[in-house]
């Protein structure tokens, strides 16, 4: 078998190994990058990218079946889903081809198969290549996959998991959809807004609960105005197949039907066919590989990034975290900070959230005060007719320092951006509320929620004083 000799050998072409491959380049390192799949992982191929493709289409069909709102007149609307689905292959396929470019660009070499350790410095690459890496440094960015049920498992004709529901040409009449978490709700969101009943079967006692309880809440009531059925603290036992439908057996309660499901409870770490034995590297019973903050492994000359490293399980992270990696094996000093991680949920309304929820903030010992400002108060909202939703600001009262911020509805995910800056650099109100905000935007919400915060609202009721 052929060997090639690297500095660092990158596995993994998702967005945490392609852009860690992209940094060692620039810092002059020999790299090859090992990928048995697509250029891009699952981010590009079957996560965020097909998904928000989808939910763009979704999005304008909402618009436009309110049309009349706006005083425009359009007569009937229609769609057809599978060139919605034809469309979100396009997308795909195009920055597939613009990713393979952008890396060989930047001089590394791209090596197709399957890797696994043979030795601390060896890499055995089986597929379309078939070669021996020597590498004095690597790079595991292996990723996730969809988590597999025994008790109901996906046959990707009925019951389906993110990846294979991606596949649909057509719709079903009725879904449920096992896990209220993220991508649960993003998908209820899309299939709801094309028509589809939705059914979310959630076994805690809200969905999206990791945002904290003010965005459940309200992204709970957006859903049920939607028309989509809720049923929360259910145990989903099994799922028998009819000929003509699905029935979804529940812990004492009675049987769910629907034509289709979505089983969405979570992604395991892809990491068992890498032989990490042979290099050293020690990895947890669900294939978890602990990093320190500079995102070494415990074996010299070996980092982990993105999923597999179980820190969080987002495309953004894994970039900042190959960066990191990248810099480290370069010979810089670089280290990652939690602190500030934004994380975006595409429904509709839009959901992003940084740093900590109210009740997070408490419980770590903060006095901890809010400052909320519903877009029902903001002239651009208003003017836009997207009002559903509000922005708020988790901040101490001792400092004024900026802890964390929600924010729910039109533009959530563009808006976090400022929040994120803010944290990540310990500011505090004052620094937001010192600064002109463009007018009228969405953005001033984050004004507006940071001079609740100090008791100070300018274009909303003060609170009365008893």
């Amino acid at each position: 078998m052929e060997r090639k000799n690297f500095d660092l050998a990158v596995i993994g072409a998702g967005p945490g190994g392609y852009v860690a491959a992209i940094k060692a380049s620039q810092l002059g390192l020999k790299v090859c990058l090992i990928e048995k799949g697509f250029m891009g992982g699952t981010c590009l191929n079957v996560g965020c990218i097909p998904t928000k493709t989808l939910l763009a289409n979704a999005h304008v069909l909402h618009k436009i079946s309110h049309a009349s709102d706006y005083g425009i007149t359009t007569g009937p609307v229609s769609f057809d889903y599978g060139k919605m689905k034809s469309r979100k292959d396009g997308v795909i396929e195009k920055m597939r081809k613009s990713l393979e470019g952008l890396i060989l660009s930047n001089g590394i070499v791209i090596l197709k198969g399957q890797a696994e350790f043979l030795s601390p410095r060896e890499i055995k690459v089986k597929g379309q290549d078939n070669v021996v890496v020597t590498a004095e440094k690597t790079i595991i960015a292996t990723g996730s996959e969809p988590l597999d049920i025994p008790a109901f498992p996906c046959d990707h004709k009925r019951v389906f998991n993110s990846t294979s529901i991606l596949e649909l040409t057509s719709l079903p009449k009725t879904l449920a959809i096992i896990g209220g978490g993220y991508i649960g709700c993003e998908f209820a969101s899309l299939f709801s807004d094309l028509g589809v009943k939705v059914i979310i079967l959630e076994a805690l006692s809200s969905i999206v609960s990791l945002q904290g309880k003010a965005v459940s809440e309200s992204l709970t009531r957006a859903f049920v105005k939607k028309g989509i059925d809720i049923q929360t603290g259910v145990m989903v036992e099994g799922i028998d197949h009819n000929s003509s439908h699905l029935s979804i057996r529940l812990k004492d309660k009675p049987a769910v039907v629907c034509d289709m499901a979505l089983v969405s409870i979570g992604r395991k770490i892809v990491s068992s066919d890498l032989c990490l034995d042979k290099a050293g590297v020690a990895v947890s019973e669900k294939g978890m590989i602990s990093v320190n903050d500079k995102m070494e492994t415990n074996a010299l000359g070996i980092y982990a990034i993105g999923d597999v490293t179980g820190k969080y399980m987002l495309a953004h992270v894994a970039s900042h975290q190959g960066i990191v990696a990248a810099a480290n094996a370069g010979g810089q000093s670089a280290k990652m900070h939690y602190n500030a991680v934004p994380a975006v949920i595409f429904t509709n309304p839009e959901i992003a959230t940084v740093g900590m929820t109210l009740e997070q903030a408490q419980e770590a010992g903060y006095n901890a005060g809010i400052g909320k400002f519903p877009f029902q108060a903001l002239g651009k909202s208003v003017a836009a007719m997207e009002t559903e939703g509000f922005a708020q600001i988790i901040v101490s009262r001792n400092n004024g320092q900026i802890l964390g911020a929600q924010v729910v509805g039109n533009e959530a995910s563009t808006l976090i951006a400022e929040m994120g800056v803010a944290i990540a650099n310990e500011l505090t109100i004052d620094c937001v509320t010192d600064t002109i905000h463009a007018h009228p935007t969405v953005a001033e919400a984050w004004l507006e929620a940071a001079l609740m915060a100090n008791d100070t609202p300018i274009h909303f009721p003060p609170k009365i004083k008893k």
